[in-house]
């Protein structure tokens, strides 16, 4: 039974729209925090799960995977939910996520959600979708854009599948076996040496993950994913210089993205660089309002540091708009209040 939430939800509204796709989904997202938990422990991740019907009468999916992602793309959990229903992860981290809805294994939108307590607690995340059929469209396309396939052949497509499982079963020496074999038969499969080095990560296996993110490279130089991998993987292991080059990389495939921009960001901001910095955090606010509210926090600490506290009590009071249920909210607000010109 889950408690009721004592803290105000806030609401908003992320519109998705998929290249080569004939849906376009409007994805409202509710969220609302309940920190009366105990100490120590996995938090719960959970929220109700509506699909609205297609206003042009066609048909509206009513299965979903709803996927929760690791910062590094990893599959952290999975549940398939129906319309209606309700998804729930347990014993979740603190830490950044991604939680992805698929419809046919095909993913259809995606939000970028951020956990910090230092209490176990409930995240609840309301996803409400609204099905779509674009105009004067009468097939289905796929919603993955090319680059991200490889067109592979037998045995290795196979091989691929049973991979996945495994990965998702947690089966990693077996994920990793197969993985292994297709790149040995067909070493340009950049998207298998991309979900080798995944596995290796979920393996705490870091240069291993490394070294196969770079042949994902070597095979597909503008391969987004493993750009994104591959610098964040650098990140992580404090390796910052070097996790320049692939996120820039990044941005340049895919200038909207928040994430790359958040990243890229955060990168110059740990080889202090903050002028470089601030232009990337400022573009992932821009494109993902919301989701990128822990840039705000990111800017605050480096106005805070170059003397500069009345932008930074801007951004700290931008981020408490955003995130209203901030565990420090005081904290903030105190540095406001002392802060804050007139």
């Amino acid at each position: 039974m889950f408690r009721a939430n004592k803290q105000p939800a806030t609401s908003s509204t992320i519109f998705v729209v998929k290249r080569s796709s004939i849906w376009t989904i409007i994805v409202s997202l509710t969220l609302s925090i309940a920190i009366n938990g105990q100490v120590g422990g996995g938090h719960l991740v959970f929220g109700d799960f509506k699909v609205s019907e297609s206003k042009d009468g066609k048909p509206t999916p009513q299965v979903f995977n709803v996927i929760l992602y690791s910062i590094f793309g990893s599959v952290v959990a999975r549940q398939t939910v129906t319309n209606h229903g309700r998804y729930q992860f347990y014993n979740v981290n603190n830490g950044e996520y991604d939680i992805v809805i698929e419809v046919e294994s095909q993913e259809v939108a995606r939000t970028h959600v951020v956990l910090t307590s230092s209490l176990r607690s409930d995240f609840r995340y309301d996803i409400s979708l609204e099905w779509r059929t674009s105009a004067g469209t009468n097939k289905r396309t796929g919603t993955v854009s090319a680059e991200d396939l490889y067109d592979r052949a037998q045995p290795n497509k196979a091989r691929y599948e049973k991979a996945e499982e495994a990965f998702e079963n947690k089966k990693y020496d077996q994920a990793v076996a197969l993985f292994q074999q297709i790149v040995a038969d067909d070493p340009a499969d950049f998207q298998a040496w991309s979900e080798l080095g995944t596995v290796y990560l979920a393996e705490k296996k870091s240069s291993d993950a490394e070294a196969a993110y770079i042949h994902a490279l070597g095979a597909r130089p503008n391969f987004f994913l493993a750009l994104m991998n591959l610098g964040k993987l650098r990140l992580a292991t404090k390796n910052f210089e070097a996790a320049i080059e692939p996120l820039t990389q990044a941005v340049a495939s895919k200038p909207t993205s928040a994430d790359a921009n958040y990243f890229l960001g955060d990168a110059y901001l740990q080889i202090k660089k903050g002028s470089k910095a601030v232009g990337y955090l400022y573009e992932a606010l821009k494109i993902d309002p919301i989701g990128m509210a822990e840039a705000h926090l990111r800017l605050a600490a480096l106005y805070n540091g170059a003397g500069m506290k009345d932008k930074a009590a801007t951004e700290y009071e931008q981020f408490l708009k955003k995130k209203p249920d901030y565990p420090d909210r005081k904290k903030l607000e105190k540095y406001i209040a002392e802060n804050k010109k007139p």
